[in-house]
C-alpha cells in the first residue's frame, strides 16, 4: 500500500512539472492569426439556398370553399369546408341542443359531442359522446339535447372507421364546429 502511494505521488509530480516547460519549446502568441495547418478556409456563399420550383407544379391551398366533401360524387348537398383536414359539419341550434349534419364518410360509424366552453378549474369533465350509425344517404344527421340554453359549446365529430386512400393516407376522420349556442 505504501509503495502504491509513492508511485501515485511520483506520477502526479511528473504530470505537474511537465506542464511547466523550461521555456525553450514555447510558441509566441500572435495578435492576428493567419491560416495554417490547423485553420480552415471557408468560401462565402448563400446562407439559405434559394427554393427551386417543383417540377410537378404548385399545389393549391385550401380556402373557405363550398364543396360536397362527400366521397360520393352524386351527392348534391354542399357544405362549407374551412379546413382541409376536418369533415365539415353544419350545426343548427334547437331548444336545449343542436341538430348536427355532415357528409357521410365512406361506411364509418360516428360519434358526436357538444363540449361546454365554460372554464372549469382542475380536471375537465369527460363530455358524453353520442354514437351514430353510418347511414346510407349522402349526409348523416343527429340531434344533441340536454344542453344549457345560451351557453357556449363546440360540437365535435369523430368518424373512426373512414379507412385509407391507396397511398396510405387516412380519410377525413374528425370534424368540429366553431362556438355555437343552443336556443
Amino acid at each position: 500500500m505504501r509503495h502504491l502511494r509513492t508511485v501515485l505521488a511520483v506520477a502526479a509530480l511528473a504530470l505537474v512539472t511537465a506542464g511547466c516547460g523550461s521555456g525553450k519549446d514555447q510558441t509566441a502568441t500572435v495578435a492576428s492569426p493567419s491560416p495554417g495547418d490547423t485553420w480552415q478556409l471557408l468560401v462565402s456563399g448563400s446562407a439559405v439556398p434559394r427554393p427551386t420550383p417543383s417540377p410537378f407544379g404548385t399545389r393549391p391551398g385550401m380556402s373557405d370553399a363550398t364543396l360536397s366533401a362527400s366521397p360520393d360524387p352524386s351527392c348534391s348537398k354542399l357544405f362549407t369546408q374551412s379546413e382541409a383536414v376536418l369533415i365539415p359539419i353544419e350545426v343548427t341550434p334547437i331548444s336545449g341542443g343542436f341538430k348536427v349534419e355532415w357528409p357521410r364518410q365512406y361506411d364509418s360509424n360516428y360519434r358526436v359531442t357538444a363540449v361546454p366552453q365554460k372554464l372549469v378549474s382542475g380536471p375537465q369533465p369527460e363530455p358524453p359522446w353520442k354514437d351514430v350509425p353510418a347511414g346510407t344517404g349522402c349526409t348523416v344527421s343527429t340531434t344533441i339535447t340536454g344542453l344549457t340554453a345560451g351557453a357556449a359549446y363546440i360540437v365535435w365529430l369523430d368518424a373512426p372507421n373512414t379507412g385509407y386512400d391507396l397511398d396510405g393516407t387516412r380519410h377525413l376522420y374528425s370534424g368540429r364546429s366553431g362556438v355555437v349556442y343552443p336556443k
